[in-house]
C-alpha cells in the first residue's frame, strides 16, 4: 500500500515538475522574444538613417527566438502526429504525386525515354529521401512570413528613413508615404495575378499526353496571365525550342517576337515619371497605342525627331524603346510567388531531404532572377550598347545602332531601316535556289561576329535569340537589345575546369570548379571533402572512369557511347549542383542561357539545310576565323592595317621606319 502510495506520489511530482517545467521554458520563451525586439527598436530610435543589412539583422534575432520558442517545437510534434495518421500530406503522398509527374512525364515525351535512364532517377531520388529532415507547419509559416518580409525589406528601409525625417514633415513626404503604400497595393494585385495563372498546371496535366497543340495552348496561355516574368522565361525555353514538340515550340517562339504591347496610359506614366513630358512633347508621330514591336521588357516605337543638320532643322526617324511600368515589382513579386510556391512545398510533399533541396532551388532562382533585374535598367543597357556601338566600327560584318538618348525607363537610338529578324529574313530575301547558300553564308557571319566578341573583346550579347538579331536588304548585320551583356573575363579557368574535370573524371578538377562558381565559395570549400566523395560517388555509378596517361587508348576502348556518356554526365552534373547543396552564382547561370540562345539562333538558321553542313561550316568558321578576322580589320581600314602589320614585322628597324614614312601609308 505504501509502496503504492509512494509510486502515485512521484508520478504525481514528476508531473508537477514537468508541467512547472513546462511553464517555465513558454515564460523564458517568451521573455527571450521580448529581448529579441530590442535591436529592432534601437534601430527605430536612432536618429541616423538605417539601412537593408541592419534592418535584415533586427528581423532575424526576432525570427531565431520564434524558431527556439516552444510553441515552435510543440508545432513539429503536432505536424508528425497529423502526418503519421494521413490527416495532412506526408511522405507517402509525396512519392505518389512524384511518381505520377513521372509518369506524366513518360506519357508526353515526344520521344521514348530508355529505361536506364528512368532506372538512374529513381536512384537519385532514393539517394536524395535518405535522411528525415521534414519542418513543423508553425517553423514553416514562419519561414513564409521572413520570405515575404525580405521580399519588402528596401520598402520598409525606405518607409522607416521617411518617418526619421517626421520633424521636417512637409506635403512631399506625406506623397512619398502615399506612395509606398500604393506600392504594397499594387504588388498584392501582382501576386494574386501570377498565382491565379498556376491554375493552368491542373488542366494541362489533364490533357492528352500526346495532345501537343492543345498543351502549346494552356502554356502560352498560362505565360502571358502570369505577365512578364513568365515571359522572360518563355524567351529562354524558347532558346531550345529545336528539342520541344513544334506545337509547343511555335508558340513559345511567338514570345521572342511579340508579346502583349502596354496600354496608352501606362506608356504616358513611364514619359511623365521619368522625364516630366508627354511623348508628344519630345516628338512627332509618336503612337502610343501602336508599338513596331512589343517584348517582355518594353515596347519599341518609332517616331520622328527634330534636329540640326548643317545648320538646318530636320526631322530624322528614330527608335524609342519604352520600359514596362512596373517592371520591377513584376520580377521581385514573380520571385516571391516562386518561393512561396517551393516553401509551400514542404507542406503539400513533405519527404525526408527535399527540404533542403527546395531551399537550395530557391536559392538559385534567386540568384536566376537578380541577372534579369540588370536588363529593366536601360541606362545601363545604354551604356553597352554604346560600347558595342563603337566597337562595331572596327568591322564590316556587324552593326549596332546608335544611341541618342537614355534614361531609367526610355531609351532613344537609331532607326534601322527595312531591318528584319534574322530568321525571318531568310524568307523574305532569298528564292528556292539560292536559301542554302544564302542561309549558311548568313550563319557563318553570325558565328564570326559572336566569336569575335567572345575571343576579341571577352564580351558577348547576353540573349541573342532571333528576335534580337536584324538583317537589313544591303546583308547588314544588327544587333539590339543590349540589356545583358556576358562578361567572360575571369571566368575561363573555372569554365575549363569544368569542362575538363566532367569529361575525364578529375574529382579534384571538378570540385574546384563547383567552388568557383558557386554563389559561397568560403561555406563550399568548408565542404570540398563531402563534395569529392559525393562526385567520385556518382561518378561511379555513371560508369565514368578517370582518365590517365593512356587516355587515348581507353577513349578509343570506350568508343562513342562512352564519349557521349562522359559528355551527359557533365550536363547532368550541372544541373544538379543542388543535390551537392551548391547554388551557382547567377553569372554563370546566365552565362549558360547566353550560350544556349546563341545556339539555338545558330542552329534555326540551318532549319531547311541539310544537317551535315553545320558541323562543317562550324569548324570551318572556327578555322578562318583568324583569317578573317584580318581581313575585315584590312576593309574598315587598310592602310592603318598595313602599319600595324609592318611595325610587328621581324625586319630590321630602318627598314620599318623607311616603309612606315613612305607617303602611301601615311594616315591623314
Amino acid at each position: 500500500m505504501k509502496n503504492s502510495l509512494f509510486q502515485i506520489g512521484g508520478a504525481f511530482l514528476q508531473e508537477t515538475i514537468s508541467i512547472v517545467k513546462g511553464a517555465g521554458n513558454f515564460t523564458y520563451g517568451t521573455l527571450k522574444i521580448s529581448s529579441a525586439f530590442i535591436p529592432l527598436t534601437k534601430l527605430l530610435a536612432k536618429e541616423e538613417n538605417i539601412d537593408i543589412p541592419e534592418l535584415r539583422y533586427a528581423i532575424d534575432v526576432i525570427f531565431q527566438a520564434l524558431y527556439k520558442h516552444p510553441i515552435t517545437k510543440h508545432g513539429h510534434k503536432v505536424t508528425q502526429y497529423l502526418r503519421i495518421h494521413n490527416l495532412i500530406p506526408n511522405e507517402q503522398t509525396t512519392e505518389q504525386l512524384i511518381r505520377y509527374l513521372v509518369e506524366q512525364v513518360l506519357l508526353r515525351s515526344p520521344i521514348p525515354i530508355p529505361e536506364v535512364l528512368i532506372n538512374e532517377f529513381w536512384n537519385f531520388f532514393h539517394e536524395l529521401f535518405s535522411q528525415p529532415e521534414l519542418k513543423g507547419l508553425v517553423e514553416l509559416n514562419l519561414d513564409i512570413i521572413r520570405l515575404l518580409l525580405k521580399s519588402y525589406e528596401p520598402l520598409l528601409v525606405d518607409v522607416i528613413n521617411l518617418l526619421k525625417e517626421a520633424k521636417r514633415i512637409n506635403q512631399s513626404f506625406v506623397i512619398d508615404v502615399v506612395k509606398r503604400v500604393k506600392i504594397v497595393r499594387n504588388d498584392l494585385t501582382i501576386i494574386k495575378r501570377q498565382i491565379k495563372a498556376l491554375r493552368y498546371l491542373k488542366p494541362f496535366f489533364m490533357t492528352d499526353p500526346k495532345d501537343f497543340k492543345t498543351q502549346a495552348k494552356i502554356v502560352a496561355r498560362m505565360v502571358r496571365e502570369f505577365g512578364p516574368f513568365f515571359i522572360k522565361m518563355a524567351q529562354v525555353a524558347a532558346s531550345n525550342s529545336d528539342f520541344l514538340p513544334e506545337e509547343i515550340s511555335q508558340e513559345l517562339i511567338v514570345f521572342q517576337e511579340d508579346v502583349p504591347p502596354m496600354t496608352a496610359d501606362e506608356v504616358l506614366k513611364v514619359f511623365e515619371e521619368t522625364i516630366g513630358k508627354k511623348p508628344y512633347e519630345c516628338y512627332f508621330d509618336f503612337n502610343v497605342e501602336k508599338p513596331i514591336k512589343s517584348g517582355s521588357i518594353g515596347c519599341v516605337y518609332l517616331a520622328k525627331k527634330p534636329t540640326y543638320i548643317n545648320g538646318n532643322e530636320v526631322l530624322i526617324p528614330v527608335v524609342v524603346k519604352v520600359g514596362r511600368y512596373g517592371l520591377d515589382r513584376e520580377f521581385l513579386m514573380g520571385k516571391t510567388v516562386i518561393g512561396l510556391a517551393l516553401l509551400s512545398s514542404n507542406y503539400w510533399a513533405p519527404h525526408s531531404k527535399l527540404a533542403p533541396f527546395l531551399n537550395a532551388w530557391q536559392e538559385q532562382v534567386d540568384q536566376f532572377v537578380d541577372g534579369f533585374q540588370k536588363e529593366l535598367n536601360f541606362e545601363h543597357e545604354a551604356e553597352i550598347q554604346e560600347k558595342f556601338a563603337e566597337r562595331s566600327k572596327d568591322s564590316t560584318i556587324w552593326k549596332v545602332p546608335r544611341v541618342y538618348f537614355s534614361s531609367k525607363c526610355i531609351l532613344e537610338m537609331e532607326y534601322i531601316p527595312d531591318a528584319v529578324n534574322i530568321s525571318h529574313a531568310i524568307d523574305i530575301f532569298t528564292s528556292s535556289k539560292t536559301r542554302i547558300q544564302f542561309s549558311r553564308q548568313l550563319a557563318s557571319r553570325f558565328l564570326y561576329t559572336v566569336l569575335m566578341h567572345i575571343f576579341i573583346y571577352q564580351e558577348f550579347h547576353g540573349d541573342l535569340h532571333p528576335g534580337n538579331v536584324l538583317i537589313n536588304s544591303k546583308g547588314d548585320l544588327f544587333f539590339i537589345d543590349w540589356g545583358n551583356c556576358v562578361n567572360m573575363q575571369g571566368k575561363w579557368k573555372p569554365v575549363w575546369r569544368y569542362a575538363a574535370g566532367a569529361i575525364c573524371a578529375n574529382v579534384e578538377l571538378l570540385a574546384q570548379a563547383l567552388i568557383d562558381i558557386s554563389a559561397d565559395p568560403v561555406y563550399q570549400e568548408s565542404r570540398r571533402s563531402y563534395i569529392i566523395a559525393t562526385l567520385t560517388d556518382t561518378l561511379k555509378k555513371k560508369n565514368v572512369a578517370p582518365l590517365g596517361k593512356n587516355f587515348v587508348f581507353q577513349l578509343n576502348l570506350e568508343g562513342l557511347t562512352g564519349l557521349h556518356r562522359r559528355f551527359q554526365v557533365a550536363m547532368q552534373l550541372m544541373s544538379n549542383t543542388q543535390h551537392l547543396g551548391i547554388v551557382v552564382k547567377g553569372e554563370y547561370m546566365h552565362l549558360s542561357r547566353s550560350l544556349a540562345a546563341l545556339i539555338g539562333t545558330y542552329l534555326k538558321l540551318y532549319k531547311q539545310v541539310p544537317i551535315f553542313f553545320i558541323p562543317f561550316d562550324f569548324f570551318k568558321t572556327l578555322t578562318l576565323f583568324p583569317v578573317e578576322y584580318m581581313k575585315d580589320m584590312y576593309r574598315v581600314n587598310p592602310i592603318l592595317f598595313k602599319k600595324q602589320i609592318i611595325e610587328k614585322v621581324p625586319v630590321p628597324f630602318w627598314i620599318k621606319q623607311n616603309t612606315l614614312n613612305y607617303p602611301s601609308l601615311e594616315i591623314h
